[in-house]
């Protein structure tokens, strides 16, 4: 009895320990989650500027040629993936890998028909380990990502569009709503959708708007790869806070439970120990 008694307390001091590191993670996480979506969110109004602009050029100006403005036929398509570096997020990178697994397996018969960049950890060792086709990849990108971090990744993938090397190309990444919910979204970045509907602003462009579309497009495809980074961090955020929060709530659980069986031990242990006791006093009476 009194081994089992001690095996309880083990379980009960490591669940205590593991309850202390879950809950620190939490906090840790909503802390990073307020700074992710303050970053998130102050992105939002250039992206939606620079995309008002791009759309006014193009649907003001006839006959504009632009590799990312034409479609054409599908022979190869590029994905840029954006993962994390750490795991214990929840569900947050198997929701967008398997988004992305499951385009690839319905859409592509071998992997000479596309190519793959990602961004974090979690992504690359998962493709890695399936022998498939990155060009790019980033890893190691800080909590609070600056362009630069990424912009190896987000530059090579607008390129390879640029000179052909693929004929569209999706972004794949965590929409952030709120702490608990994060969508796994899929959008196609290139070539861009045909702006109808939006009327041209009266501005004159120097030294054209051909030339000014010829700055302004890969620059608003990269910051649409630089929000969504934001936006997955914030996410990832999120759903760390989340899991973090659900595990300390079992770790309670847990040990309200093994509490509850140390007292029932000892209760049974003190009850035979009388018993014991009382059987010896009628013995020597």
């Amino acid at each position: 009895m009194a081994k089992g008694m001690r095996e309880i307390k083990r379980q009960i001091k490591s669940t205590q320990n593991t309850k202390q590191i879950t809950r620190a993670m939490e906090m840790v996480s909503a802390a990073n989650l307020r700074r992710a979506q303050r970053s998130a969110e102050a992105a939002r109004p250039y992206s939606d500027k620079l995309k008002e602009v791009v759309q006014s050029i193009a649907a003001g100006s006839k006959g504009i040629k632009h590799p990312m403005l034409q479609s054409r036929e599908v022979k190869k398509t590029g994905y840029l993936v954006i993962t994390s570096d750490r795991g214990l997020a929840g569900g947050y990178n198997a929701n967008v890998l398997r988004k992305v697994m499951t385009e690839i397996r319905e859409n592509h018969k071998s992997t000479a028909e596309y190519s793959i960049f990602v961004i974090g950890r979690k992504g690359s060792n998962f493709f890695h380990k399936r022998n498939m086709p990155i060009v790019e990849e980033v890893t190691g990108v800080p909590d609070s990502p600056k362009f630069a971090d990424i912009k190896s990744v987000a530059t090579a993938a607008v390129k390879n569009f640029e000179n052909g090397t693929y004929d569209q190309l999706f972004l794949v990444y965590n929409q952030f709503k709120n702490a608990i919910t994060q969508i796994p979204t899929m959008i196609r970045l290139l070539p861009m959708e045909e702006v109808t509907g939006v009327a041209a602003a009266s501005y004159e462009y120097e030294p054209s708007p051909e030339g000014v579309l010829e700055v302004l497009l890969p620059k608003y495809a990269e910051t649409l790869i630089y929000s969504a980074v934001l936006e997955g961090k914030a996410s990832e955020f999120g759903a760390r806070m989340t899991a973090m929060n659900s595990a300390t709530k079992n770790a309670t659980k847990m040990i309200s439970g093994y509490t509850l069986a140390y007292n029932r031990a000892r209760q049974a242990s003190i009850t035979q120990e009388i018993s014991e006791i009382v059987a010896g006093a009628n013995a020597n009476a």
